[in-house]
């Protein structure tokens, strides 16, 4: 485990970037959940640019010029300028983090952290990627959900290396709970699977083919079918917007997004509640208070987004918690296995 070194003032302003660019990522992977949920992923038909343009086509030259590009194609400016703002915020925190890399390579002298920087900036630029085939490959599932969980995973990444940055002592004398490091370890990849099942629940539209709790309306169990229900590479489409799946393909998604919920908010819910009884400091009983709080909202929302048909504004929070709720975990599986 990392060790915490005495802090340089090269180190304080790597951590203030740092800081900066999670802001940064949350905002991103908010604004990329509103594009997705505004169905404004193929708002520009090429990348990175709109219609040839560093911008939204707006003036009659530029809307001409736009048609002769791409003849196929109409300009919807709002859906258009979603995925604009989206790429203009996911630019500027991919400069942000170059910045970090080259500051941490010069600094590595002084303590800091090198390999997760770099690791992070390769991260981004693999996201880069997945950016521009989620455009040219017409929303293709996997690529969408990929491109979700690129998102998720930098972030993640960024607020590691936060704590990484970080001097904070621990409690030293709470043994008590070190036992339930593993436990919380092995939840960071429970909620990452959860995680993954909801990217592909939304990156197939089937998030509205349950529309009854707690599962399914009636009859669901006949209707399960895992054949082509998740494979990666899809049937070749002209686009893969509103989806490609049938009926029956949408609700064993849903239905196993559904089950996966289950399993996480009972795993999670267990591991909070164990950490809060058996610590002794007041740390990890805050610690786990955050998770437990965290967990709840994330349900209320998954049960809002039924029960009210989807709405954008509880849309977009679900993943936004979603990604709360890691950060959570994160940080609390962190502490448990860091070495005091």
């Amino acid at each position: 485990m990392y060790k915490p070194q005495a802090f340089s003032q090269y180190n304080s302003n790597i951590k203030r970037l740092v800081f900066i660019s999670i802001v940064l990522a949350l905002i991103v992977v908010s604004l990329g959940a509103y594009t997705r949920l505004t169905h404004a992923g193929l708002g520009c038909p090429d990348w990175p640019g709109c219609y040839g343009q560093l911008k939204v086509p707006e003036t009659s030259q530029q809307l001409a010029q736009a048609q002769q590009a791409f003849p196929e194609q109409e300009v919807v400016a709002h859906k258009a300028w979603n995925e604009m703002i989206h790429r203009y915020f996911a630019g500027s925190l991919g400069l942000l983090i170059l910045a970090i890399a080259l500051l941490s390579i010069k600094n590595r002298k002084q303590g800091t952290p090198l390999f997760l920087p770099l690791f992070i900036l390769l991260m981004v630029i693999f996201q880069a990627a997945l950016g521009m085939w989620t455009v040219t490959m017409k929303l293709m599932p996997i690529v969408v959900m990929g491109h979700l969980l690129g998102g998720f995973t930098t972030l993640c990444l960024l607020f590691l290396l936060y704590l990484r940055l970080s001097n904070k002592r621990l409690p030293s004398s709470d043994f008590s709970v070190k036992k339930y490091g593993k436990f919380a370890f092995i939840g960071v990849f429970i909620l990452a699977g959860q995680i993954s099942l909801g990217g592909w629940t939304s990156s197939n539209y089937a998030a509205l083919t349950c529309v009854e709790l707690p599962i399914c309306q009636a009859g669901w169990q006949q209707q399960l079918t895992f054949e082509g229900s998740f494979d990666p590479i899809p049937p070749v489409k002209e686009t893969y917007e509103y989806g490609h799946l049938n009926h029956a393909q949408r609700v064993t998604v849903h239905v196993m997004h559904r089950l996966g919920a289950i399993v996480t908010a009972l795993y999670l819910a267990w591991l909070a509640l164990m950490v809060f009884r058996k610590s002794q400091t007041q740390f990890f009983q805050n610690s786990a208070l955050l998770l437990g709080s965290a967990l709840t909202i994330q349900l209320a929302l998954g049960i809002s987004n039924i029960w009210f048909s989807l709405p954008l504004a509880v849309a977009v929070s679900h993943n936004i918690i979603a990604a709360v709720l890691m950060l959570t975990l994160i940080r609390l599986t962190y502490s448990l296995k860091r070495k005091i």
